[in-house]
């Protein structure tokens, strides 16, 4: 009979190195794209972390989650606990905003093992001396890292070599004790994933946009930043956190636009705050008429002192007198007639600006030259950006400079204004857009909130994709809008200002602006061309209907994020409802909000809801308005409700158990 020789390690060049990556760690959440783009949160959040963690062999394994800031070398442990079927959990919570990694550790607890086995043969009636002895040798090779530990073991080794029993060896203490101690056999690091920390605003806010121009007192006269602060009380009192101006850079001459959007400008015309500089300056400086940068500060303090912030437009597009163009020339691509193109987004034509060219021969020159734009601002006090159009620059500048720009300061915040393709708008957010403007706006149809709705709150989405709803923007005057009707108005921002945690309005909302250019969704006579002068208390605004909601927001945490929504069918394809719940559930609210003119009457089915954190949660009781206090017992499972729309289009409840 031949005997086969020996298999030799040099014969099997393939054979990894024994015990590498002998766990399986896969299936982890939350992860983007493979762990591609980070997971976002708001600091003081806790995280949690789940993950398949298994290993040939009936060994006990033991886990880790491991995390800590991208620029700093120490990691933060938490444990990992088994659920069962090889799924394991895990949280952890950073206090304070900044760009982290998190990854996950798993290793065969050799002492853990070495336990359960003795236990199990001694419960079994089976001598296990020896086994005693592989335990106490393994206690003797651990390696403490503090004190307990130290003691524990050198306790239960010296009360062993005593008595020969080998009870203190299984003792709990000592369990613990070598968890903390043993050196990790067949330790796996699974990769580490990017996490991006920021603060609450990032989730939660109420935008009131303006042209800082048009907020003076005098017909046809330049408003300006004192106009602005006299305003800002006003704004406060109503409720909202973030105002947001448009450009406030020195408007350029040549190419001027006049009213709406003609080609000749009027003697006097301000033009178009997106045609950025002139010769007063660029992206770095103040429209003289609005007053000089020590007015701009007054502006930020002056907000600051009110709780609200100030949001600057970034638009990166130049006008042809912009001081770039002189002093960069090679920064702009050229036409074969040597002439720059000019905007376009066919048919509409922006002959009043021209676009830089981000892969030219000084590319990188640009680059730095935008992001320091944004530090320039940001050291004037501004932390929160809205950028112009970002899906038609490169989509490695937005990843590199915002970046660049968080993590110095992480507080600073951006929102993607990008009316475009699905998953193109989904790709901005992942690249690092803190916030992204979103479909809301011509969503109109129960079905179509719902279904939108759920893929926003659903996974991935919710992971990367914070939903900003502004209800009309310089830009956008929607159909639905356009008849001015009351009800519609209050209809549209109560669902901005419920269904997400960051809403907004463009100024002139709360007086029921609503005169279009015909056939389009765009404003007749708009601001963006012209000086325009308010009474912003004339008969028939809404701003006490906007008040309320901001100020129903303000008082229920379930109102300040959009991830945890659920849908309740109600049967009236016009009237949508939904619940929204804080993240310890301890604040649930409810709402129904009509989507048509008339008079509702409907069944508002809540016998499902519960309040309160999971181990202890208890069944809605009665449903209390936000607004007018009035109460409703919940019984048989719901509550019968009727909406006046031409009265309130919307109705809000807080449930109480």
């Amino acid at each position: 009979m031949s005997v086969s020789p020996p298999v030799r390690q040099r014969d099997l060049p393939n054979i990894p190195q024994i015990g590498a990556g002998a766990f399986h760690i896969e299936d982890i959440y939350p992860i983007v794209d493979c762990g591609r783009f980070p997971v976002k949160r708001v600091a003081g959040e806790t995280i949690d972390v789940w993950a398949d963690i298994y290993k040939d062999g009936h060994d006990v394994v033991a886990a880790e989650l491991i995390w800590r800031l991208e620029s700093e070398a120490e990691w933060t442990r938490e444990p990992m606990t088994h659920n069962g079927n090889d799924r394991w959990t895990g949280t952890f919570r950073p206090i304070k905003p900044g760009r982290y990694v998190y990854a996950i550790e798993a290793w065969m607890d050799e002492f853990a093992t070495w336990r359960h086995g003795a236990m199990l043969k001694r419960n079994a009636g089976q001598d296990i001396a020896l086994d005693a002895l592989e335990g106490a040798a393994m206690m003797t090779k651990g390696r403490p890292t503090d004190r307990e530990a130290a003691s524990v073991l050198t306790a239960a080794c010296e009360k062993f070599l005593e008595s020969g029993d080998v009870t203190s060896l299984l003792d709990e203490n000592v369990l613990h004790a070598m968890s903390r101690s043993q050196i990790r056999i067949d330790c796996t690091v699974s990769n580490s994933f990017p996490l991006v920390v920021d603060r609450q605003r990032a989730v939660s806010g109420a935008w009131y946009e303006m042209i800082p121009r048009s907020q003076g007192t005098v017909p046809d006269q330049h408003g300006t930043f004192r106009d602005c602060i006299a305003r800002l009380p006003e704004i406060a009192a109503l409720g909202f956190d973030v105002v947001y101006f448009t450009p406030i850079h020195p408007i350029g001459r040549v190419n001027r636009k006049g009213r709406n959007n003609s080609l000749t400008a009027e003697p006097g015309a301000p033009g178009s705050p997106y045609a950025i500089g002139a010769a007063e300056g660029g992206h770095d400086a103040i429209h003289p008429q609005l007053g000089t940068f020590d007015d701009f500060h007054a502006l930020v303090e002056a907000a600051k002192s009110l709780n609200m912030e100030i949001a600057l437009d970034f638009a990166v597009q130049c006008a042809p007198d912009h001081p770039w163009l002189k002093q960069h020339p090679n920064w702009f691509k050229r036409r074969p007639d040597g002439s720059i193109r000019y905007a376009e987004n066919p048919p509409k034509k922006y002959e009043d600006i021209h676009n830089p060219d981000f892969h030219g021969d000084d590319a990188a020159g640009l680059w730095a030259a935008l992001r320091d734009v944004i530090k320039f601002w940001i050291s004037h006090g501004v932390r929160i950006f809205r950028v112009d159009n970002p899906h038609t620059k490169p989509f490695p500048f937005w990843e590199w400079l915002i970046k660049d720009i968080q993590t110095h300061d992480p507080d600073v915040i951006f929102l993607a204004e990008a009316f475009t393709r699905p998953k193109l708008m989904k790709g901005l957010a992942k690249l690092g857009f803190t916030q992204s403007y979103t479909y809301f706006t011509w969503r109109t149809q129960k079905w179509e909130f719902e279904e939108y709705l759920r893929e926003l709150t659903g996974y991935p989405e919710r992971e990367y994709y914070r939903p900003n709803f502004f209800v009309n923007t310089p830009d956008i005057l929607p159909f639905h809008l356009q008849g001015g009707e009351p009800w519609m108005f209050k209809s549209r921002v109560a669902l901005a200002a419920t269904l997400s945690g960051t809403y907004g309005i463009y100024n002139g909302f709360e007086l029921l602006e609503h005169e279009p250019i015909p056939g389009k969704e765009e404003y007749l006579n708009s601001e963006k061309y012209e000086i325009k002068v308010r009474d912003w208390d004339s008969p028939g605004n809404i701003k006490a209907y906007i008040r309320d909601l901001n100020m129903a927001r303000r008082a229920n945490p379930a109102l300040q994020q959009t991830a945890r929504l659920q849908f309740l069918n109600i049967d009236d394809p016009n009237v949508i409802g939904f619940s929204k719940s804080s993240a310890d559930n301890s604040n649930v609210i409810v709402a129904a909000i009509a989507l048509s003119r008339d008079p509702h009457e409907f069944w508002f089915p809540a016998g499902a809801i519960q309040v309160g954190p999971s181990q202890d949660a208890k069944q809605v009781a009665a449903l209390e308005n936000i607004i007018t206090g009035e109460r409703h017992a919940v019984e048989w499972g719901g509550v019968h409700l009727r909406i006046d729309p031409q009265r309130d289009p919307a109705l809000l409840f807080r449930c109480l158990v």
